[in-house]
């Protein structure tokens, strides 16, 4: 199942997407409609069929969560991990030991409140000369860590201040519009192996394309569930939160961002998330 949602009557409204059509759930979002069947031991798929409309409706996808938190994952491919450490000089290889030690790196990413949807304005610090796209597969999560969904993010990150300190990662990772998910949240029982899914990133400037790569979830060093384990340590997520697994695709200083750059990241197996980059 596809879940998401959209704007209808006024309101955001969880929506089952099918064959380009969305059928509205009314009353709830997704958030609401997670604490439900969290609530009433039913499965997401089910209540979402159960109160879904039987009527297709053209609808584009809005944000497909409000989460309650949103945690994100560091140096989770060797790719990255490599780069980072070519970009800072490290003779030691700080972000290789990262990669390679038994705990991950978690860290916050904010709230709803620092998230946009598809088609919305992604975010640059007026005080960041380097930001950058971070496709990433985004999980949404249930109780104690149940995965419910697979959607795409955009872990947008200022470069420039963590190279200038890694203790600044804070600022560089959490601000307003840093976050984009979407288009719709793809259930385990229709995307069965999460690892193995291709995504591609592209960065336009009017009809110039600065920027392409592509990766797959194939790469990604670390599994799911032990990222979830070690972000559940002695810290009690909230079901109706998404985890960001991390990026394996890297942007160079030449393709920083600028505003009304457009990000397009895509995978067959999910979708596309298109955003314009603005000064927050």
């Amino acid at each position: 199942m596809k879940l998401g949602q959209v704007w209808w009557q006024g309101r955001l409204t969880a929506a089952v997407f099918e064959a380009g059509q969305a059928r509205p759930i009314p009353g709830y979002t997704v958030r609401e409609l997670v604490e439900r069947a969290e609530r009433d031991h039913v499965t997401l798929t089910e209540l979402a069929n159960r109160y879904a409309m039987r009527g297709h409706e053209y609808h584009e996808p809005a944000i497909p969560i409000e989460p309650r938190e949103v945690w994100a994952c560091g140096c989770t491919y060797e790719m990255s991990a490599s780069f980072r450490d070519a970009e800072h000089g490290s003779r030691e290889g700080f972000y290789r030991h990262v990669f390679t030690s038994p705990r991950p790196e978690i860290f916050f990413k904010g709230t709803s409140r620092v998230c946009v949807g598809p088609d919305a304005k992604i975010g640059i610090r007026p005080d960041s000369s380097f930001t950058a796209p971070e496709p990433e597969l985004a999980v949404l999560l249930g109780a104690k860590g149940r995965v419910l969904g697979y959607t795409l993010a955009n872990d947008v990150s200022a470069w420039d201040i963590e190279r200038e300190n890694p203790l600044y990662l804070p600022q560089s990772k959490v601000y307003a519009a840093c976050c984009s998910l979407g288009p719709w949240f793809v259930t385990p029982d229709e995307l069965t192996d999460p690892y193995n899914i291709a995504m591609s990133l592209s960065i336009r400037r009017g009809d110039q394309i600065l920027f392409e790569g592509e990766t797959s979830t194939a790469k990604l060093g670390r599994k799911i569930e032990v990222l979830t384990e070690y972000l559940l340590r002695a810290n009690p997520v909230p079901c109706a939160s998404v985890l960001l697994t991390g990026t394996g695709i890297i942007v160079t200083q030449e393709a920083a961002l600028a505003p009304g750059d457009i990000c397009t990241i895509a995978s067959p197996a999910i979708g596309i998330l298109a955003n314009e980059a603005a000064l927050v």
